[in-house]
């Protein structure tokens, strides 16, 4: 019970140190406020990489859980098979 207490107190003193502080939470618009530091998106533009960069990395995250899980080589002289023999 202890290590679960220190432990949530820990993660909630980790969270609030990273939050942004009021000078920065004035600069940014309301879906980022509390999360980053320095001046806001300054057009859409900036939206658009954003979402494409989002995008781009959950695109990935989700191919490499996908070939981690069943990566689908069935050829025995694969590379993969040369690391996994070891």
């Amino acid at each position: 019970m202890k290590k679960i207490q220190l432990i949530i107190s820990i993660f909630l003193l980790w969270t609030s140190y990273f939050q942004a502080c009021d000078a920065c939470k004035l600069q940014q618009p309301k879906i980022t406020r509390n999360f980053t530091h320095g001046t806001g998106p300054e057009s859409n533009w900036d939206w658009f990489i954003v979402g494409i960069i989002t995008a781009i990395t959950l695109t990935t995250l989700v191919c490499s859980f996908k070939f981690l899980i069943k990566p689908g080589e069935k050829n025995k002289e694969h590379i993969k098979n040369n690391i996994l023999n070891f």
